[in-house]
């Protein structure tokens, strides 16, 4: 069996924070995708106000546009990815993810996390290693 080469720090450290902020990463989705949908430039209603910020040629608001697409999609492909390697794995593993990412109130140590799922601290973090590689490949970070 070849082993595959370890994972870069700050590639792991990256992925890692991508199932902190998922939630929020879902948040702005849905804030992107109605911004795009529902335009972000509505006429000013502000007659006699004071001069807009935003550029007034189509072709700024064309690349604002573009721009918005662009980040809705990176950030549809990480959500994608995460989701995909989520919904694989088996139901312990899962729960490593919530507890650990995804528990906002009290978000437990990895030994917290360990002694709740029967584990010991080590297995969770080869849990943890391997759904982080599998995202991390699936996004083509490798």
């Amino acid at each position: 069996m070849i082993k595959e080469p370890k994972l870069k720090k700050g590639t792991f450290q990256h992925v890692e924070s991508e199932f902190y902020a998922y939630q929020d990463t879902q948040k702005e989705i849905v804030r992107l995708r109605n911004e795009i949908l529902h335009g972000r430039y509505r006429d000013d209603e502000n007659i006699g106000g004071g001069r807009s910020n935003l550029p007034g040629d189509p072709t700024g608001r064309a690349a604002l546009l573009l721009t918005s697409h662009k980040k809705l999609e990176q950030l549809q492909n990480i959500v994608d990815a995460i989701e995909t390697v989520v919904e694989r794995l088996p139901f312990e593993k899962r729960e490593l993810i919530k507890l650990r990412y995804w528990t906002k109130s009290q978000p437990l140590t990895w030994d917290g996390t360990a002694d709740h799922l029967h584990v010991s601290r080590r297995q969770a973090l080869r849990w943890r290693d391997e759904i982080v590689n599998a995202v991390a490949e699936k996004l083509g970070w490798r």
